[in-house]
């Protein structure tokens, strides 16, 4: 059989290998991709400790793919040989469970995701289901496309979904890899856009990607700082901090909206009385189906809007996901074949 390259991770918190392994065929409703570029998310690090249920090894990581469609499995008719398609974290739906026959294919009951429950993209080739596929414009490259399929569509989806109108004041807390492309959808979808993060030194590039304010958390209360401001509307919390984002809430405006894409362990300290008299929510926000992703390429496409992007070749996964692990990634890196 023919054999391709991929990263395996042989059992838990074990290196990131270099590994020759047998390309696999589509089956019924799959699609193999030949994939060009995938991007390394901070989410790989919580795969590679074992951090989910029911998860097989050697593992492949990698859910920001972008590549061609190389082969089609029987049955799949809506797709084409040497289409440009990306596939993120949603990885697929079975589309026969109730929350599938309701069209809320996010929350679907056997939802699938790469690298969690199949082989993901650190690896030249990858099979998926047909329904995961986003069709790729052609303005962007495969590198610019792989951080929209996880990254991009998790802030821009997350910020469209709340109540926010253009010209409403809405704070992104934390600038990395999530958070400097919702500080960039933020002021392309018309709000007022307030950058959150811990450090004067971070100023700048905030300023830079589009915000109007800057906050540094470690200056004084956030809180006070946002109600100077006149209040947000939404907090986009995408800093994996539980206490940060609890600090958020005296800063939003009556019936604001804290809006959690960060994933933190540790429990919110928040109070029921924090959240009653304003009328404040707290939502956690999951990522985003194909057509999601789809529609987010879309408004990068249309609002210039792109990840910051280390490129790393496929031999150096390893050092690439280190730096992401150590913090040593500024924003996103993403592998290339």
């Amino acid at each position: 059989m023919p054999q391709h390259r991929a990263v395996h991770v042989a059992a838990v918190d074990a290196p990131l290998t270099l590994v020759d392994v047998e390309t696999a065929a589509p089956g019924p409703g799959q699609v193999r991709i030949a994939v060009a570029a995938c991007g390394v998310c901070g989410t790989d690090h919580v795969l590679v400790s074992g951090g989910f249920p029911a998860m097989t090894w050697p593992l492949t990581l990698g859910h920001e793919i972008a590549g061609t469609i190389a082969e089609l499995g029987p049955g799949v008719t809506d797709w084409q040989l040497g289409e440009r398609v990306a596939v993120g974290w949603f990885g697929g739906h079975c589309n026969h469970c109730i929350p599938c026959r309701k069209g809320d294919f996010i929350h679907c009951a056997k939802g699938q995701v790469p690298s969690w429950h199949y082989p993901g993209g650190y690896a030249e080739s990858v099979v998926v289901p047909a329904n995961a596929l986003a069709r790729i414009p052609d303005e962007l490259s495969f590198v610019e496309a792989a951080p929209m399929g996880c990254a991009g569509v998790t802030t821009y989806h997350a910020l469209r979904s709340t109540g926010a109108r253009p010209g409403d004041r809405v704070a992104v807390l934390g600038l990395g890899g999530l958070g400097h492309l919702g500080v960039q959808f933020a002021r392309a979808m018309g709000f007022e856009t307030i950058a959150i993060a811990r450090g004067a030194a971070k100023e700048a590039d905030a300023i830079a990607l589009g915000a109007h304010h800057y906050i540094d958390s470690t200056a004084g209360d956030v809180a006070a700082a946002l109600a100077g401001l006149g209040g947000a509307s939404v907090v986009l919390a995408t800093a994996a901090n539980s206490r940060a984002m609890a600090d958020t809430l005296g800063g939003l405006a009556p019936r604001g909206e804290l809006v959690i894409i960060g994933v933190s362990g540790e429990p919110l300290p928040i109070t029921p009385g924090q959240l009653i008299t304003p009328g404040l929510s707290v939502t956690g926000h999951p990522s985003g189906t194909a057509r999601d992703v789809e529609e987010t390429m879309a408004f990068a496409v249309l609002s210039g809007v792109r990840a910051r992007i280390e490129e790393r070749p496929l031999a150096e996964a390893a050092d690439a996901y280190a730096a992401m692990a150590q913090g040593r990634a500024r924003y996103r890196m993403v592998l290339t074949m």
